[in-house]
C-alpha cells in the first residue's frame, strides 16, 4: 500500500493554479521521478506532499492520514526532504549540519545523546562522509555538502526521502555519485525515494517509476519503458526525441531531440512556477 498518495490537489500561487486536480499515489519502496518542463508544477508538488506548502483544496495522506492533521514532529519522523540548493548555516561543521535529523526525536532542551551520535555516525558512513565529521561544511565540494545534506535526511532515521533536483549545480560525476548513492540507499535499505529532476536519461536510468507532468497536470506514469517514449515527450515538453536502449542499463535512453516544428507557443501558461 502506498505511504505517499494525493486526492484531487490543487495548488495555487495568487490567482494561478499551478497544480490541478493532482491524483498521484507514491509507489512504497520504489525511486519515484517527477519529470517535466519548467513551470509545470513538478517542485510544487513535492513541497505541497512535504506539508512545505498547503494546497488550494485536495488532501495528501501519509500512512493513510490527512498530513495535515499530522504534528510536525509526527511527519518528521517518517518523511525527509531535501529542498533545492539547501542553505547551510555559516561555521557548523558536518556532524552537527547532520546532528540537526535528530531533532524529531529529542525532547526538552534538545541534548544529543549517546544513540543520536551513533546515528549520525552511522548515515556519514553510509554517505561515505565519516572522514569529513569535523570538517567545516563550508570547506566541502558541492558533491561533498550534497551527500551531508542526504547524511542529515538519513539521520532522521524516516521511510520516506522527498529530494527537490540533489544533482543540480554538481557536475557529471557528482551527479553520478548522488543518484548512485540514492539508488543504493534504496535497494539495500527499502527507502521510498521521490526526487525531482530534469535529466530525463538520469531518470530513466534510476527510477522504478516516472511521473511526467505539463501545466500541473499528470501526463504519463508508470515504469521508464513507458514514460520515456518519443510520443510522451512530444506531449510534455514539445519535442521530436528518438529513444534508444541504453545497451549497458537495458532502459531508455533519449539520444537527441529537435523541437517540434509545430510546436504550439499558446498553451504555456504565463506566470506559472515550479
Amino acid at each position: 500500500m502506498p505511504n505517499l498518495v494525493t486526492e484531487d490537489l490543487y495548488v495555487s500561487y495568487g490567482n494561478i493554479n499551478i497544480v490541478e486536480g493532482l491524483n498521484l499515489q507514491i509507489p512504497k519502496g520504489k525511486i519515484t521521478t517527477i519529470i517535466g518542463p519548467n513551470g509545470c508544477g513538478k517542485s510544487t508538488t513535492l513541497k505541497t506532499m512535504a506539508r512545505i506548502l498547503q494546497p488550494k483544496k485536495g488532501i495528501v495522506y501519509l500512512d493513510g492520514e490527512a498530513i495535515s492533521k499530522q504534528s510536525t514532529k509526527e511527519v518528521a519522523k517518517k518523511m525527509a526532504i531535501l529542498p533545492q540548493a539547501p542553505d547551510t548555516p555559516s561555521g557548523l561543521t558536518v556532524s552537527e549540519l547532520v546532528t540537526y535529523g535528530r531533532f524529531p526525536y529529542q525532547s526538552g532542551f534538545g541534548k544529543v545523546t549517546t544513540e543520536d551520535k551513533k546515528i549520525v555516525d552511522w548515515s556519514l558512513t553510509v554517505t561515505g562522509m565519516i572522514q569529513f565529521k569535523d570538517r567545516s561544511v563550508d570547506a566541502l565540494s558541492g558533491g561533498q555538502r550534497q551527500r551531508v545534506w542526504i547524511a542529515m535526511a538519513l539521520a532522521q532515521q524516516t521511510d520516506l526521502i522527498l529530494l527537490d533536483e540533489p544533482t543540480t549545480y554538481l557536475d557529471l560525476a557528482h551527479q553520478l555519485e548522488i543518484l548512485e548513492l540514492l539508488n543504493e540507499l534504496n535497494k539495500n535499505q527499502g527507502r521510498t525515494v521521490v526526487m525531482v529532476l530534469h535529466d530525463l536519461n538520469h531518470a530513466a536510468r534510476f527510477a522504478d517509476y516516472i511521473v511526467a507532468m505539463r501545466n500541473g497536470k499528470i501526463v504519463s506514469e508508470g515504469e521508464p519503458e513507458k514514460v520515456i517514449t518519443s510520443e510522451t515527450l512530444k506531449k510534455v515538453f514539445q519535442i521530436d526525441a528518438e529513444i534508444v536502449q541504453d545497451p549497458r542499463t537495458k532502459k531508455p535512453v533519449c539520444l537527441t531531440y529537435d523541437l517540434l516544428k509545430d510546436k504550439n507557443h499558446t498553451d504555456r501558461k504565463s506566470g506559472r512556477k515550479e
